[in-house]
C-alpha cells in the first residue's frame, strides 16, 4: 500500500507540473495548444538519451532536456503568432501527430515503437536516486520550484503583458507591446518546464515509449487544466489531483466489471467537464460566473 501511494504522489506531482506549463500558455497567453505532450516527450527522450551516453546527473540531463524541447518548441511559436483560436489549435494538432510519427519512428533515437529501456536512475549531489520514497521527495520539490518559477513570472511585467495578449492581442499591439516576442518566449518557457516532468518520467520509471506521448496524454492534460481552473496558479494542481486520483477510486470499486472501468473513466471525465461548464465555467479553483482568466 505504501509503495502505491508514493508512486501516485510521484505521478501526480509530474503531471502537475505538465498541467501548469500548460495553463503558462493556456491560461495566461491564450494559446491552446494541443501538443503538450510532444514536449514532455522531448524532455524524456533527450533526458534518457543523455543519461545512457553521458551522464544520469539531474543537474545535467535536466538543463539539457529543457534546452533542446525549449528550441524544439519554435516550430509551435511559429504558428502562434500567424494564427488564432481554432486555427491554432488544429496548427497543434498537426505538430501532435507529426511528433508522435517521428518518435515511433526515429529508432536510433527514441527505440521506436519498442521505446527506451535500461534509463539509469538520476544522480543528486552524487546520491543515487532508488528509493521511491526519495524520488517523491525528488518530484514534488520540482513540482514547487515549477510552481514558484511560474508565479514569479506571472507576477512580473512579462506576465502582465502575457494577460495583456490574451484579453485583447490588438490592444497589446497598440500600446507598443512586442506580442511576437511574448507570445514565442511563453511557449518556449512552458515547453522547458514541461522537460522538467519528461525527465523526472524517464528516470522514474526506467523505461519509455512513445504511448505516453499520445494525443489522449495532450488532452487529459488540457482537461486537468479546465477542471482545475484556467488561468488560476493552483487550479491545475487541483484538476491533476481529482482526475489521478479517479482512476484509483473506480478501481476500488468492487461492484463495477472490470473490463469497462476504463470506459467508466472516460463517460465520468466526459460529464465532469460537462457538469463545469455549466455550473463552475472558471473551473474548480477559478472565480464564480468567472471564464477561467483569473487575474
Amino acid at each position: 500500500m505504501t509503495a502505491y501511494i508514493l508512486n501516485l504522489i510521484t505521478l501526480i506531482s509530474i503531471n502537475a507540473v505538465l498541467a501548469i506549463t500548460l495553463n503558462f500558455i493556456m491560461g495566461y497567453a491564450g494559446i491552446f495548444s494541443m501538443a503538450h505532450a510532444i514536449f514532455f516527450g522531448v524532455g524524456a527522450y533527450t533526458a534518457a538519451y543523455f543519461a545512457l551516453h553521458f551522464s544520469s546527473s539531474f543537474f545535467l540531463a535536466v538543463p539539457v532536456a529543457m534546452v533542446v524541447a525549449a528550441v524544439l518548441s519554435l516550430v509551435l511559436a511559429l504558428p502562434a503568432l500567424r494564427v488564432r483560436g481554432e486555427y491554432f489549435v488544429a496548427a497543434s494538432l498537426g505538430l501532435q501527430v507529426l511528433g508522435v510519427t517521428i518518435f515511433a519512428e526515429w529508432k536510433s533515437f527514441t527505440g521506436g515503437l519498442g521505446g527506451v529501456i535500461g534509463i539509469p536512475p538520476v544522480e543528486l549531489f552524487g546520491f543515487v536516486v532508488v528509493d521511491p520514497a526519495y524520488f517523491v521527495l525528488l518530484s514534488v520539490g520540482c513540482l514547487m520550484m515549477v510552481l514558484l518559477i511560474t508565479n514569479v513570472l506571472l507576477r512580473s511585467s512579462f506576465g502582465r503583458n502575457l494577460k495583456a495578449i490574451r484579453d485583447s492581442e490588438s490592444a497589446s499591439h497598440a500600446f507598443g507591446k512586442n506580442v511576437a516576442v511574448i507570445k514565442t518566449l511563453s511557449v518556449m518557457i512552458s515547453s522547458a518546464l514541461a522537460a522538467i516532468a519528461g525527465a523526472l518520467y524517464a528516470f522514474y520509471l526506467g523505461f519509455i515509449n512513445v504511448e505516453s506521448f499520445t494525443l489522449d496524454t495532450s488532452v487529459l492534460l488540457m482537461a486537468m487544466v479546465i477542471i482545475g481552473g484556467t488561468g488560476t496558479l493552483l487550479g491545475p494542481v487541483v484538476g491533476t489531483v481529482l482526475l489521478m486520483l479517479l482512476p484509483s477510486l473506480f478501481s476500488y470499486m468492487w461492484f463495477l466489471p472490470s473490463s469497462e472501468i476504463g470506459a467508466i473513466q472516460q463517460i465520468a471525465y466526459g460529464a465532469a467537464m460537462v457538469l463545469l461548464m455549466i455550473f463552475r465555467p472558471g473551473g474548480i479553483v477559478g472565480p464564480w460566473g468567472g471564464k477561467g482568466k483569473a487575474q
